[in-house]
């Protein structure tokens, strides 16, 4: 990664802030202040924010939601928080473009989407064992405005049909394939690939063939194949049996919610988008604005992928200290909801500002 943002044990990391719509107004600063306290408790100067105009804000002010500005600054960063929006609430005039995050994505090639699943001690989940990674192609597959240079890959010939373009290329495969081995080699050494082969043969089988031959370059992991539907059932029965999941957009969207649900909370699925260059902190959940601005927020996922961003930095080529950072996060999470302190979708009574205030705490002192 480069120099802007992984200096030295002197100089914090450069690291871009968007604060986006809805509780992400409360959230996005809260794991600032955490992530601050995090850094002065392993005894490193924290990080230089650059916070950027973006989301609904940005939009208002500079008739873009991710105005170009903020694109050039984001080329000199190597990673930044990115913080919940809401599109769907824009005036209707955008809403025909790709999201905010999406160009983000699109613009930076951010082409894997990692999203842990683990039940944290404390908190009731349907499947309390549950400990696994989704990794998720993020450029192409069934998602069609990812899919074209130019335009989306959805359109309507007639005003009674819509069409949508699928798209499955060996490179996108093979390269989201690989990341979920290397991954893999680095937890229980399992990786099951998901497709659909038996209904999109050639689509979906190209994605299966190409995770088969990346396999064969990691034979001390195990492989396994399900078709989505079957995982989807098998990941609600035994989804504790599952270490790694790779699959293409839609299915590991899918499967990452299941998985972040019944491990716990939308409001505890964490995510990360990364290139070979670029990472990209992001919670799986959305901008939730029929409690913003209430102090009920759940921030957990995104100090966890807070937490996931600092150690994809830090095993890329980034200062070794942002592993004992990351540490930090997590700890602090885990022993904040162990001790009862837990915001009201994980069965608890603390305010968003409460629940920061604790884990900052935690992450200063260590636990």
């Amino acid at each position: 990664m480069t120099s802007a943002a992984h200096t030295g044990a002197g100089h914090g990391p450069r690291i871009g802030v968007l604060v986006g719509d809805g509780i992400g107004r409360e959230i996005v600063p809260g794991v600032v202040r955490i992530v601050d306290a995090a850094f002065e408790g392993v005894g490193t100067t924290g990080p230089d924010w650059a916070r950027l105009p973006f989301g609904r804000d940005a939009l208002d002010e500079h008739g873009d939601a991710v105005p170009a500005a903020t694109v050039a600054a984001l080329e000199d960063l190597d990673m930044w928080i990115l913080g919940p929006h809401d599109s769907a609430s824009y005036p209707p005039e955008t809403r025909g473009d790709l999201t905010p995050g999406g160009r983000i994505r699109k613009h930076f090639d951010l082409y894997a989407n990692i999203r842990p699943a683990r039940a944290l001690p404390g908190v009731r989940a349907v499947s309390p064992r549950m400990d696994l990674v989704v990794v998720r192609e993020n450029t192409e597959g069934f998602y069609a405005d990812r899919n074209m240079a130019v335009g989306s890959g959805e359109f309507m010939p007639t005003p009674d049909v819509a069409l949508a373009v699928g798209v499955f290329t060996r490179r996108a495969a093979e390269r989201i394939a690989e990341r979920a081995f290397v991954l893999a080699e680095q937890r229980r050494r399992r990786v099951t690939v998901v497709h659909k082969t038996n209904v999109l043969r050639l689509t979906t089988g190209l994605f299966r063939d190409v995770c088969a031959e990346v396999g064969e370059r990691h034979p001390d992991v195990e492989v396994t194949y399900e078709h989505v539907d079957a995982m989807a059932a098998k990941l609600v029965r035994s989804g504790e049996e599952f270490d790694v999941v790779v699959a293409e957009n839609m299915f590991g969207d899918i499967l990452s919610d299941l998985a972040g649900e019944l491990s716990g909370s939308l409001g505890m699925a964490a995510s990360i988008n990364a290139s070979a260059e670029k990472v990209m902190a992001q919670a799986a959940h959305g901008a939730a604005p029929d409690i913003a601005g209430r102090n009920r927020a759940n921030p957990t996922a995104l100090i966890l992928s807070a937490a996931a961003m600092f150690e994809h930095a830090a095993g890329t080529g980034g200062p070794d200290h942002l592993v004992r950072v990351a540490g930090r996060l997590r700890g602090a999470v885990e022993h904040t909801v162990a001790s009862g302190v837990a915001t009201a979708d994980i069965g608890g009574q603390a305010s968003t500002s409460e629940f920061v205030e604790t884990v900052a705490a935690h992450a200063l002192r260590g636990v």
